[in-house]
């Protein structure tokens, strides 16, 4: 005999829960109550209230608002249900905040894996364009460097610590769960000069005002799920949403004033003049050159420019309004909002960056629940006019003594043709404009009380257009240089990828006290990338610089198209007993086109656990612990940032053929095993909070080992081909401590004060390198050190006799060779970094604080200079010349002994020092104006500032830019926001 029960899949029960919720006597409004386990959920409206019609009779409330933790509330036999959120010392429960892992959602308390997050108001308080500015310093275990002050410039990310030898090392970026290619479609061709080398970094096209969170994920438990994208850490950004509520306008407008940071001391004219008298006695020069005009009477001795306030010291002013539209009902709502900014330029002339933003959300879901919908868009527009080349360089290197820049109609001045004048430089332009699309619709529906079918449809598009102009008038009018050689490159670019991800989510309550998610999805990915560069010359006329038809010669310097295809397998089973054990296994198969026949597709997994043990029994009576955990995780994941086509056979086009033909020559050689890298990565963190959650603190072992290498090697002649693209047997390690601490000493109705301090002390190292001494690797890498550090000469001291610099002669040879005798391995790595910060707000004052520090090595003021008693300008530092001082005897440059010594010295360990610094990062005021009532509208006055003052034990500028490009920049801004 059987007895068989039927349920309905949605059981509604017809109760009605209504209720209001508050804080401290104000209404909330936009607070989502769910019903526990489902996807029945409300929002309050504007008066706080809500009315939830409930699915099951046991049900539970879930109360999430994004400044307090989660509430909970038994229903029972209740139908109204009054909530207070509160911020008395009783009610700081940090750890029910519900954070975002990429493909699923967990509550902090309950996490599994390493994973930080930065929320909304973090951002917003910083005037910055760029959302990586904002993360500095922030996060432990993510490193972030600007590679120059210049307006839209790129920056070196780091999540633990550089993983490859060769391969790419950036973390993966999701905006609203659509993957989101950093690497910049400009050409060094075009912007090398003035980006440091680089290129414009895509990230800049968000607005950072525009994003809610961003998460941060670390360790294998939270990147595994990745795959082989998750290696170098996964960064999820997460733009802001509609809500349920009357709807409402905000506007933002603010000014900011920009300048540099500090500037070097460099030599006066008296001082300058006086090395350089030294330096041609020193070598023996009794009559000046005719060349040296800087001395020889030729220019006026008793003139003085301070070149780096002319041309880099100019005030920029950024003019930024923000405005936004957010209103719906629970069914649905939406959110609009636009940023339009223009910033000008601290270089000397009438340069600009302008941005427009673009972003929109629209919410739906169906009366009963079941069906959900998000669609998200974002734009954004960058044009950006810059000189050709970075003027800080020139700034410090110009003799102070120069000539005067214009005559007296207003003509650049040559002075007879006796110098470069700098400002002919700025006759050339650099102009970019890039356009960036990026839009997901998210779709949701609820097959069963504890099944969701997802699914995630992405698509992203970037275009770029990069223009280097340089007339002929950059050049003295003496040479008699025409529109015939004036010259024009020109790159454009574009960037197009689709997603589409599937997804089943299932939850089961095994018994009363464990409980089973499953996770399944897959992952198809496409992205098409092109780039063409153009070369042309031999112009009728300058102002037709930008028509290629008015071109006489013409040429195709690069045109390219690289496709990628991705697809994958995923899941994740995560086990809760008592909600204090958690297991949480991951697991990916990806396939990717970037590998070889042979090994195209690989798996990738992990595997984490925590355990609660406040919740345990015989801690539940210890009064000062307010939470514990304990969690682990291992697992292995991938990197595939190597490049398309990398294991075919690839050849050059060559136009120097015979007879005038287009020639193909060999390159790289086809492998068809070329594999994927992949990372070990191993964590174990202790999570604790203190005296009713007043205190919080984390601390995090973790160890990474990156091995199977991507590498590129050289091949013989005898090959034909010149390199092949393999797999290297070399590990490389990542390991260190990580510390969050999050201080809470007064919290209450009206005055409130919270502390915060985080800190990262990371090693690297090359484990092992197989046949290095025999690879091209051999002088760039050392095994048990660094991949980040410079091998150098060994600087002894400055010999009696001669005056000159002397080095470690390591093989006895009696000469002083790269190979042989740079032995000294200097770490760039830094010791350790992080931050540290204080907010208090009083009624509607609030102020915050932000310090960045970081303990390193760098290079000195000398390094990359030119050698004193040369017609360059110095550094105040070569004054402290031998036989008293540090600095060799001053020379013109007719001294080749001295000229050799110099180079040697520009490549020795004494080019490093101690760049450490502490910046404060951060500052903001602000102000809520009591102009109304109604906790809707919020008008409120602030200021802001960035990069307010550094110290350090370096004294030449900005220890965080020491290789002579533009610095950090300091911004100061005052604005107003109104919400209505």
């Amino acid at each position: 005999m059987g007895l068989v029960c039927a349920t309905p899949l949605f059981a509604q029960t017809g109760k009605t829960v209504t209720g209001t919720v508050k804080d401290h006597n104000h209404l909330l409004s936009g607070v989502v109550v769910t019903e526990e386990g489902t996807q029945n959920s409300v929002r309050t409206d504007a008066n706080g209230y809500y009315s939830l019609t409930l699915q099951h009779d046991d049900a539970k409330l879930i109360f999430e608002q994004l400044d307090f933790p989660i509430r909970e509330e038994e229903v029972l036999n209740r139908s109204v249900i009054n909530v207070s959120f509160t911020k008395e010392d009783d009610g700081i429960q940090l750890k029910d905040v519900v954070i975002n892992a990429g493909y699923y959602a967990v509550k902090d308390k309950e996490r599994t894996g390493s994973i930080a997050r930065v929320t909304a108001k973090e951002i917003e308080n910083q005037p910055v364009n760029s959302i990586l500015d904002a993360l500095q310093g922030r996060v432990p275990g993510l490193e972030i460097t600007p590679t120059s002050g210049v307006a839209g410039g790129d920056y070196t990310i780091r999540i633990r610590g550089q993983n490859s030898i060769a391969a790419g090392n950036n973390p993966l970026f999701i905006v609203d769960g659509v993957p989101f290619d950093t690497n910049s479609m400009g050409d060094t061709s075009t912007s090398a000069q003035i980006f440091y080398g680089s290129t414009i970094n895509p990230l800049n096209y968000i607005d950072p005002q525009s994003i809610e969170s961003i998460e941060v994920l670390k360790d294998a438990d939270a990147t595994a799920i990745y795959g082989s994208r998750g290696a170098n850490g996964v960064l999820l950004i997460t733009t802001k949403k509609g809500k349920a509520t009357k709807t409402s306008i905000s506007i933002d407008a603010s000014t900011t004033v920009i300048n540099p940071t500090k500037f070097p001391k460099l030599l006066n004219t008296e001082q300058y003049l006086e090395i350089r008298k030294k330096a041609f006695a020193n070598d023996g020069v009794t009559m000046y050159p005719t060349i040296a005009y800087d001395i020889n009477g030729t220019w006026d001795q008793t003139r003085y420019t301070d070149w780096q306030k002319l041309l880099i010291g100019n005030t920029a002013f950024n003019h930024n309004i923000r405005t936004s539209i957010n209103g719906g009902n629970e069914q649905t709502n939406f959110m609009i909002g636009t940023n339009v900014m223009k910033e000008s330029s601290v270089f000397y002339g009438n340069y600009a960056y302008n941005k427009f933003s673009f972003f929109s959300t629209l919410n739906h879901k169906t009366a009963n629940n079941k069906l959900k919908l998000q669609w998200t868009t974002n734009y954004g527009q960058d044009k950006n006019y810059l000189p050709v080349q970075d003027l800080t360089r020139i700034a410090r290197t110009l003799v102070p003594n120069a000539p005067r820049l214009f005559n007296e109609d207003g003509s650049l001045n040559w002075e007879n043709n006796t110098w470069t004048n700098p400002l002919a430089a700025l006759n050339a332009s650099y102009r970019n404009n890039t356009r960036n699309l990026n839009t997901n619709l998210n779709t949701s529906y609820q097959l069963m009380d504890n099944i969701i079918l997802r699914s995630n449809v992405g698509y992203n598009r970037s275009d770029l257009d990069d223009t280097q102009l340089n007339p002929h008038t950059i050049r003295n009018p003496s040479f008699g240089a025409t529109s015939q050689q004036s010259n024009m490159t020109k790159n454009s670019g574009q960037h197009e990828g689709w997603l589409i991800e599937p997804q089943l989510d299932a939850n089961f309550n095994l018994t009363a006290s464990s409980k089973l998610s499953v996770l399944i999805g897959g992952t198809l990915n496409s992205q098409t990338t092109t780039k063409l560069v153009i070369m042309a010359n031999g112009f009728t006329d300058n102002q037709l610089m930008n028509v290629l038809s008015a071109a006489k010669n013409v040429s195709i310097y690069k045109d390219t198209e690289e496709q990628y295809k991705y697809a994958a397998l995923y899941g994740r089973l995560n086990y809760n007993l008592h909600e204090k054990y958690f297991v949480n296994l991951t697991g990916r198969r990806d396939g990717s086109s970037r590998f070889g026949p042979n090994h195209r597709f690989a798996n990738f997994g992990a595997v984490g656990a925590a355990w609660l043990f406040s919740k345990e029994s015989f801690l539940r009576d210890v009064s000062w612990l307010s939470f514990g955990k304990l969690r682990g995780s291992y697992g292995v994941t991938g990197n595939d940032q190597i490049g398309d086509y990398q294991y075919l056979n690839t050849y050059n086009i060559s136009q120097n053929g015979y007879d005038g033909n287009i020639l193909l020559t060999t390159a790289r050689l086809y492998n068809p095993d070329f594999s994927w890298e992949k990372n070990k990565k191993l964590e174990f963190a202790l999570e604790t909070a203190f005296l009713k959650n007043r205190i919080n603190l984390t601390l995090n072992y973790y160890q990474n080992r990156s091995n199977n290498q991507l590498v590129g090697y050289s091949l013989p002649a005898i090959t034909g081909f010149t390199s092949i693209q393999a797999n290297l047997n070399a590990v490389v390690e990542n390991k260190g401590w990580e510390m969050d601490l999050q201080v809470v000493p007064i919290k209450s109705a009206k005055f409130n004060w919270s502390t915060s301090f985080n800190l990262t002390i990371p090693k690297n190292r090359l484990v092992a390198f197989d046949g290095l001494e025999n690879t091209s690797y051999a002088n760039m890498y050392v095994i048990g050190k660094s991949l980040n550090s410079k091998k150098m000469y060994h600087l002894q001291g400055i010999n009696p006799t001669t005056g000159l610099y002397e080095f470690t002669d390591y093989n006895g040879d009696g000469k002083i060779t790269a190979i042989e005798d740079k032995q000294q391995v200097v770490s760039l790595d830094p010791s350790f970094y992080g931050g540290f910060s204080n907010s208090v707000s009083y009624e509607n004052f609030n102020i915050e604080l932000f310090f960045q520090f970081v303990k390193k090595k760098g290079f000195n003021e000398f390094y990359g200079t030119t050698m004193p008693g040369t017609m360059y300008n110095q550094p105040a530092s070569v004054l402290n010349q031998f036989p008293n001082g540090e600095i060799q005897n001053y020379s013109s440059g007719s001294n080749s002994a001295a000229t050799v010594a110099y180079s040697n010295f520009n490549n020795s360990d004494a080019m490093v020092t101690d760049t450490s610094f502490i910046r404060l990062k951060n500052v903001s005021l602000s102000y809520k104006l009591p102009l109304s009532k109604n906790q809707s509208n919020q008008y409120v006055i602030y200021a802001q500032g960035q990069n307010l003052w550094t110290w350090s034990k370096y004294k030449y500028g900005d220890p965080e830019q020491t290789t002579g490009f533009l610095p950090p920049l300091r911004r100061i801004s005052i604005g107003f926001k109104a919400n209505f």
